[in-house]
């Protein structure tokens, strides 16, 4: 069974089906989950350029590196794990934080809601 089971028909002119699709590609979202999101108060972001993917990339590298060399320490008993541990959870962080500004939408301050 469909989780969404109502269909509404809504008509558009030429030049709003248009706006519609490209604000719909921008965003990486279907029109109907771009409608979606806009009636419970979100604002998409468009997609962000590849630099961005780019050191999301670099981030997850470097903080699994860092989880590893945590574990490594927590076994050998030689490196400070606490401090890498918590350098870990800042790089965590941070990567939360960029994919937060780039990807996540924001809520809407539309006053109709």
């Amino acid at each position: 069974m469909r989780k969404r089971n109502i269909q509404k028909i809504v008509r558009f002119n030429r030049k709003e089906a248009q706006d519609l699709a490209a604000k719909a590609k921008k965003a990486c979202l279907s029109e109907a989950g771009l409608i979606r999101l806009l009636i419970r108060g979100y604002e998409p972001k468009e997609k962000p350029d590849d630099r961005f993917y780019d050191v999301m990339r670099e981030l997850s590298s470097i903080s699994n590196n860092i989880n590893q060399l945590a574990a490594k320490a927590n076994t050998l008993g030689f490196i400070d794990a606490p401090m890498l541990k918590n350098e870990a959870a800042k790089w965590n962080k941070f990567q939360s934080e960029i994919e937060r500004t780039y990807l996540r939408p924001n809520q809407s301050e539309m006053k109709w809601q």
